[in-house]
């Protein structure tokens, strides 16, 4: 298994804590007021918009929490000016991570970020050390109880290129020029996607041990938990034996 879906998967779990917690809202009213001031408040004629709604829906997420963060977006009422970074650097073991970020304070959030890297045996790089070494790429995940042969007579004519058990769900994997077709034949076949969203696949992976595995995952989940971060990436692959001795 790649590390883009190793990742994507521990991410996928942590989400549920995440919601609990109410971290996950606070994230998305940074991403919804961000594409709502570049693309318009109308999910019909904004794509970016209306993935993130589908996330904030999944999320269970307030309609007035949605309304209110659409709004200091277009600017009908005052809120934050946020700013999308995305920051490059090195893991334990030479692990590639690109760290996605909203922020309205771009020094505050370079200095934590560099402050967690080191925290954890990494260090920040500059623009373009790794960025080369991924791709944009469409990702969906299902309930494993849809079962992968409904997935691929749905959505193999969409556009789909993979579909993978990844033991708790099913994931899906798309280009990027197709994510909105395969979207919109889930919606059309009413298959219900636990998550979708435009990721960064590493085209190469770093096979870890135990030690370096839970290495990098301490700095991954240290990454996600800051406020500023919308997603992050990393090219390690940790095999399946080890991910249960770790867990």
């Amino acid at each position: 298994m790649s590390g883009h879906n190793k990742w994507s998967s521990i991410k996928h779990k942590k989400g549920a804590a995440d919601a609990k917690r109410g971290k996950i809202f606070s994230k998305l009213i940074k991403e919804i007021s961000v594409a709502a001031r570049f693309g318009g408040g109308d999910p019909n004629t904004n794509a970016k918009l209306r993935t993130i709604l589908d996330k904030a829906r999944i999320a269970n997420m307030p309609n007035d929490n949605v309304a209110r963060a659409i709004k200091r977006g277009t600017g009908e009422i005052e809120g934050m000016s946020y700013e999308e970074v995305m920051f490059e650097g090195y893991g334990p073991s030479g692990v590639a991570v690109l760290v996605d970020t909203l922020t309205d304070n771009r020094n505050r959030t370079v200095a934590e970020l560099r402050h967690i890297f080191s925290k954890r045996g990494g260090n920040l790089g500059e623009a373009g050390c790794v960025a080369w070494m991924f791709s944009k790429q469409g990702l969906f995940t299902f309930d494993r109880a849809i079962g992968e042969e409904k997935l691929m007579n749905t959505l193999l004519e969409a556009g789909a290129e993979d579909i993978e058990d990844d033991g708790d769900f099913i994931s899906v994997t798309t280009s990027q020029q197709n994510f909105e077709a395969v979207k919109k034949a889930c919606d059309d076949a009413g298959i219900k996607y636990t998550d979708a969203e435009v990721s960064m696949v590493p085209q190469n992976t770093v096979k870890l041990g135990a030690e370096d595995a839970q290495k990098i995952l301490n700095l991954m989940n240290d990454l996600e938990d800051y406020d500023d971060v919308r997603n992050s990436y990393a090219n390690f692959d940790i095999d399946e034996e080890t991910m249960k001795k770790l867990s």
